[in-house]
């Protein structure tokens, strides 16, 4: 699994850097890279676990990849070409093959990890974050608290381990959670 997250600009382009390698991806949206929540959690990112930026080869990717790299300096960027990109009329990551992408990623020198399990999903179970009355928002609370996001139950698992969470920093989220209720 690659280690640092990596930085799109849209849904689509998640699939594609999914499909060609196991990483945490965080779409941007565009230009609402721009806001402070989405800045702060690639902030959040690059002191955890490292960044990379793999944005679309043409005027708005790079306004986007200079936008992020002035928030957060420490980036990583990973390139693919306008012809890697093409298709038809449309140009973007989504295009790329996956080789391009994994070539793009190599060149941007990403770190391999280990796929580390400190959390399973009968720990999801027993915090209350799953299949419990008021579990989505508990998730939602902890991973604005956490600075990880918010994703369903399995996405939500896939961040706490990924992102390195310990156990005692989950804890200590959960009851100041607790103590606004």
């Amino acid at each position: 699994m690659i280690q640092e997250l990596i930085v799109v600009e849209g849904v689509d382009d998640v699939a594609a850097v999914k499909k060609a390698v196991q990483a945490e991806v965080l779409p941007v949206h565009g230009f609402a890279v721009k806001s402070k929540k989405t800045l702060d959690k690639i902030r959040f990112a690059s002191e955890r676990i490292g960044v990379i930026v793999l944005t679309d080869p043409d005027h708005a990717g790079r306004t986007i990849r200079e936008t992020i790299e002035k928030a957060v300096p420490n980036v990583k960027h990973a390139y693919i070409s306008r012809k890697e990109g093409t298709k038809k009329d449309n140009i973007g990551v989504e295009n790329a093959s996956s080789e391009a992408i994994i070539a793009a990623l190599e060149k941007a020198r990403f770190k391999l990890v280990e796929n580390t399990q400190e959390f399973s999903l009968a720990d999801m179970d027993s915090y209350g974050l799953s299949g419990a009355s008021g579990s989505k928002e508990r998730r939602q609370n902890l991973g604005q608290l956490l600075r990880i996001g918010y994703g369903n139950t399995k996405q939500f698992l896939a961040r706490l381990n990924h992102f390195g969470i310990s156990r005692d920093e989950l804890e200590k989220a959960l009851s100041q959670i607790n103590k606004r209720v």
